[in-house]
């Protein structure tokens, strides 16, 4: 999977088409991620010990990684990967083939 926690993306697919957020959670095994105030679900919660008023929650859920680009510099960039010559390997946008 190209995109790490902490990249700024864009959903380019879905109900939140347009919106950009900040990556907070990657699952490489299934291809999901969890961007931050997209795919914004309310759940019911039971009063508990770690929340004890209980009520109705905003949580963000995870989605396809493929419903979202890259930003950078303020475009929507796709990714490729580089390998320098001392070996190292680093994500660049296809564009521009600038290191991000």
């Amino acid at each position: 999977m190209k995109l790490r926690k902490g990249d700024t993306v864009e959903v380019i697919t879905g109900k939140d088409k347009g919106t950009q957020g900040e990556i907070e959670h990657v699952y490489p095994k299934t291809g999901k991620i969890i961007v931050n105030g997209v795919n914004t679900v309310s759940k019911h919660s039971k009063p508990s010990r770690a929340n004890e008023q209980g009520g109705i929650i905003d949580k963000d859920m995870p989605f396809d990684a493929s419903n979202v680009m890259l930003v950078h510099k303020g475009n929507k960039v796709r990714l490729g990967y580089k390998v320098k010559d001392d070996g190292t390997k680093v994500r660049i946008a296809r564009p521009s083939g600038e290191e991000i």
